[in-house]
């Protein structure tokens, strides 16, 4: 009985330190500055800088029917 006793009061614990660290967390939005502050322009970065075909170049044809 001592040990499973001694395995819940560990359990709650570690349910308790990770509810205290996600209650941080949400509390003060580090969540949205981390993806607002570092994502974000990580993300931006990276997709500006992408090749992309021109499609200004793109031959349009005019025996196409259009209707």
């Amino acid at each position: 009985m001592k040990i499973l006793c001694k395995f819940f009061f560990k359990l709650l614990k570690l349910a308790a330190i990770i509810y205290g660290i996600l209650f941080i967390v949400f509390y003060y939005d580090l969540d949205g500055k981390f993806l607002y502050y570092i994502w974000e322009p990580f993300m931006v970065k990276r997709f500006d800088n992408m090749k992309r075909a021109d499609t200004t170049t793109t031959p349009y044809s005019m025996t196409e029917n259009v209707e």
